[in-house]
């Protein structure tokens, strides 16, 4: 048996969205035989709330790489495949009859799994050598700052203590990790004499509103099929209206998103998950197409959430603790990427952790790696999954749509329109910002290929409109085309040589 070169904790949360990353993490470094992996869950037991989760090609492609395609097929809505395929129809739906107005195809598409299913592929692949604790909340940790060689320690909500060479703080959006990390990165930049990047820091720490509400339910699909038995979604997912079947196709996944831009960056001062009463939600659509009205006499109970993110960090590691996930990037969920940017962030940690050349003594070089190849990547999805939600809900400035409602005013549906670039990102790009309104969408898997529409709103001429619709499908698909025409290998080859670097380390 090979000696223990690290000791590594890995903390999740998975009622905060920590359990998708920090379990790939786990089941890649458990099979390294000198990697000592322990995962602290906090909740009571090692199960996943949640419904859908969707992969893009760049993320299966990591999934194959770790073992896991096999079963992971078993339990995908569609096999997996590299052929073009409908991933999403964009459809305009808040009016009484919808309009489609883009197809997006991709190289095989979007692949849906139920997120309990996909959580249980992960805990079956952990070795055997990888330890699991549940009820384990961290409450804290302190690390030396004088000597990389005295071990971390942590201490947990029920009163026991735990060590470690290397903490990762995977426990997702209201992560305990990284309220403490940004205190360490924000004394460091103060001995430093940067009191505006230590106030950042300190900001960044508590997660944020993003003004946007989710409602969200699992619908039986044979309920829907009585309803309208043709209905698109049984085959196929819709966007702005966020559904698409999951469990091999037994049951519906559905998030319904109400957005106010103003309010985004405030603090929700409400419970972030409560249950909602039916009328809610038939009060805001009640002016949708026929569509939308069976999906929602089809909820039995909905759930609405508070979306919230995290504000940018000037780096995802401090000192021997590196974050990963929600807790590092928690994003908008209108590239249906957070899960896929946790798993790279797993993948390519544990890629440099595991390599011969990262030893207690080179960790520092190794963490530095991880944090300059994928935190400017995952920070780039964050905002564009924020832009991609403007353009999907019609807010973005000057390609608004204001629905006719009744008595003769107009609005616009379920938002507000006076939506900005996020004064927290510096690169920006205002061409892909828009707001919550009136886009539903629908597919399955896909390349690209545009359908022409006849829209029309009162006020506006119907060429204006179609400039507007093929403008927004234009941005979204720039946007996002990264998720199937990249893959993670170049990012990851750079960071493996970084560890052969002998130049000093950038810090914040």
């Amino acid at each position: 048996m090979s000696p223990t070169k690290l000791r590594i904790a890995i903390c999740i949360q998975r009622l905060s969205g920590g359990g998708v990353g920090g379990l790939t993490c786990a089941v890649a470094l458990s099979r390294c035989s000198d990697v000592h992996v322990d995962v602290y869950e906090a909740a009571a037991e090692f199960t996943e709330v949640g419904a859908g989760i969707g992969v893009w090609p760049r993320t299966w492609k990591i999934l194959c790489s770790l073992g896991l395609a096999d079963d992971l097929r078993k339990i995908a809505i569609v096999p997996p495949t590299d052929e073009p395929k409908v991933a999403f129809h964009f459809r305009k739906g808040d009016q009484a009859s919808g309009v489609d107005f883009h197809t997006l195809v991709t190289p095989g598409g979007m692949l849906a799994f139920h997120r309990a299913d996909f959580h249980a592929v992960l805990l079956r692949h952990l070795s055997s050598r990888c330890r699991t604790f549940t009820r384990k909340r961290l409450a804290s940790y302190h690390q030396s700052t004088s000597s990389s060689h005295n071990p971390i320690s942590l201490r947990f909500h029920d009163g026991t203590t735990a060590t470690c060479d290397l903490l990762i703080g995977a426990d997702g959006v209201k992560s305990a990790t990284r309220r403490i990390f940004v205190e360490e990165l924000s004394a460091a930049a103060r001995t430093k004499g940067r009191g505006d990047i230590a106030r950042r820091c300190l900001d960044a720490g508590s997660p944020k509103w993003s003004g946007t509400l989710a409602y969200r339910a699992i619908i039986p699909s044979d309920k829907l099929r009585l309803l309208l038995p043709n209905h698109r979604v049984l085959e196929n997912p819709m966007v702005q209206l966020t559904v698409y079947p999951i469990a091999r196709g037994k049951l519906i996944n559905f998030a319904a998103m109400r957005a106010r831009y103003d309010r985004e960056y405030t603090t929700f001062d409400q419970p972030w998950v409560q249950d909602a009463p039916l009328d809610e939600l038939l009060g805001d659509f009640e002016q949708w197409e026929p569509e939308v009205q069976a999906l929602i006499k089809s909820i039995e109970k909905v759930n609405r959430w508070a979306i919230h993110t995290t504000l940018p960090l000037p780096s995802f590691v401090s000192g021997r603790v590196a974050l990963l996930g929600d807790a590092a990037h928690a994003m908008m969920p209108y590239q249906g990427s957070g899960a896929g940017q946790a798993i790279e962030d797993a993948y390519v940690l544990s890629a440099v952790l595991s390599d011969p050349r990262t030893t207690r003594t080179t960790l520092e070089r190794a963490l530095h790696a991880y944090d300059a190849v994928r935190r400017p990547f995952a920070l780039r999805v964050q905002e564009s999954s924020r832009e991609n939600g403007l353009l999907y809900t019609l807010n973005y400035p000057g390609l608004t749509f204001d629905s006719p409602h009744p008595g003769g005013t107009t609005r616009t549906p379920l938002s507000t329109t006076n939506s900005i670039p996020s004064p927290y990102h510096p690169s920006s790009h205002p061409h892909l910002q828009l707001g919550p309104g009136g886009v539903g969408s629908s597919g399955n898997s896909g390349s690209n290929s545009s359908q022409k529409t006849a829209l029309h709103v009162p006020g506006q001429s119907q060429q204006a409109d179609e400039r507007k619709l093929a403008e927004i499908r234009a941005r979204i698909q720039r946007n996002w085309k990264w998720a199937w025409e990249t893959t993670v290998d170049a990012d990851l080859q750079r960071a493996l040589r970084m560890l052969s670097d002998t130049g000093p380390l950038r810090s914040v």
